[in-house]
């Protein structure tokens, strides 16, 4: 395979819950933010900067190929070319693999990866009635014609598309992705308090870091206004007073019936960005940087839409082959908390030789998914999901962590809408 992939530096934005303090930061804007501090950080020679690479779910429409209008805004070489990748919840890992294949394919050595996304702005369209009435207006060509077009007008036109809930809709199968937490749930027979406990649990420790620092090793404060009187240092999904009492007040939201995830046990949406910077292991030699890490495998895999959230143990099977490890030898997991239900199913697949037997062609199990070794600084659940950053995010963490503790490897993993995995080993030898 080459010589190994250095991440030499990695940051973030505070992660925001939508439509809160972020919500006039555009996703370019934000990832503008971290691909400066990137930069001044790792002190990462400009021009030899290969491409820039980011991913973005929303794709929104006054930023189209948002990773070049990115790399413009953050000051680099117009003669940088730049492109966005998209596979959702992992958009911004599917960054790191990309320059990743390019860099083992001899095309290039240095590259800024990431991921940014503003769910703030993800917008809300005319439906279709609208849409058509516009389309009249437009082809009329006469006063009279116009009047005829705008007398078919009724109020429920105005009944708006909600983008953002048709993004986390799977077309294929008809489930938002909160229902697909609720398959699992039901699948693997997880009750409403074990998810609770699970949701308070990231929270705990997702407060904990945040007090101890830990989060400010990884997040460049951004300003939130033009005068800078206001600096978002943190991120503001964490509820220190989070109690199991207040967790089981909330009513299911996406089976109202029957069902056992909440808002509460459940990701929130989240305005964020990424960024990080690869290069060989011999460049980073070169420049005299001692990389956060190296990248040892990573897997992709894919599995039935409506059991998406399942994702993480299809690709560690995948990816632990590949690297010739087991799960033993993982010191520190970061497993994407898209809900706990789906957490605590991954953590009985994981250590299920059923599971394996059936669902994956392996006779024995991926492995034990040891919760003292998973986020064990919180997840998802209190900081959020900004879809297409998050995948960078998971790598971020799982370097740093790994550095505090002096851990030889790591595993960071997701589940991805539209039933898909991805898991990326990481090291630090």
């Amino acid at each position: 395979m080459g010589e190994r992939i250095a991440i030499v530096d990695g940051v973030r934005s505070p992660f925001c819950r939508a439509g809160g303090v972020l919500k006039n930061v555009s996703a370019d804007d934000l990832g503008v933010h971290v691909v400066k501090e990137l930069l001044a950080r790792t002190g990462c020679p400009i021009h030899e900067i290969d491409e820039l690479i980011f991913g973005n779910a929303s794709q929104p429409a006054n930023a189209a190929n948002i990773a070049r209008v990115i790399a413009l805004k953050s000051g680099l070489p117009k003669s940088l070319s730049a492109y966005t990748v998209h596979r959702n919840c992992a958009s911004g890992l599917e960054s790191v693999t990309t320059a990743v294949s390019k860099i083992r394919a001899g095309e290039g050595s240095v590259y800024i990866v990431g991921g940014t996304e503003s769910m703030s702005n993800i917008p809300l369209y005319f439906n279709e009635k609208m849409t058509n009435l516009f389309v009249n207006l437009m082809k009329a060509k006469s006063v009279w014609q116009k009047l005829g077009a705008l007398s078919k007008f009724r109020f429920s036109f105005l009944a708006p598309v909600i983008a953002v809930q048709e993004g986390l809709t799977d077309p294929t199968v008809g489930m938002n992705m909160g229902m697909t937490a609720e398959v699992l749930a039901r699948e693997f027979h997880i009750s409403r308090e074990e998810q609770d406990r699970y949701a308070l649990r990231s929270h705990q420790l997702s407060a904990i870091a945040r007090d101890n620092k830990i989060f400010a090793q990884e997040i460049q404060p951004l300003p939130v206004s033009n005068s800078y009187e206001v600096i978002q240092e943190h991120d503001d999904g964490v509820r220190k007073e989070q109690t199991l009492e207040a967790l089981a007040k909330l009513k299911p939201y996406f089976d109202r019936l029957t069902g056992t995830v909440t808002v509460g046990n459940a990701c929130g949406l989240t305005d964020g960005s990424c960024a990080i910077l690869l290069t060989t292991e011999s460049k980073a030699k070169e420049w005299g940087i001692k990389p956060l890490g190296f990248l040892r495998e990573y897997a992709y895999a894919g599995l039935e839409p409506e059991r998406m959230g399942l994702g993480p143990v299809y690709a560690t099977a995948k990816v632990l082959d590949k690297a010739k490890l087991s799960m033993k030898e993982m010191g520190v997991v970061e497993l994407n908390e898209a809900f706990a239900a789906q957490v605590i199913a991954n953590e009985k697949a994981f250590d299920s030789d059923v599971f394996a037997q059936k669902y994956l062609g392996k006779q024995n199990k991926v492995g034990f998914l040891d919760r003292d070794k998973l986020n064990v600084n919180g997840g998802a659940i209190a900081l959020g999901h900004p879809v297409g950053s998050t995948g960078a995010r998971l790598i971020v963490t799982c370097l740093k962590e790994m550095k505090r503790k002096n851990l030889e490897f790591g595993l960071a993993t997701l589940c991805i809408g539209g039933g898909q995995g991805a898991a990326i080993i990481l090291e630090q030898s």
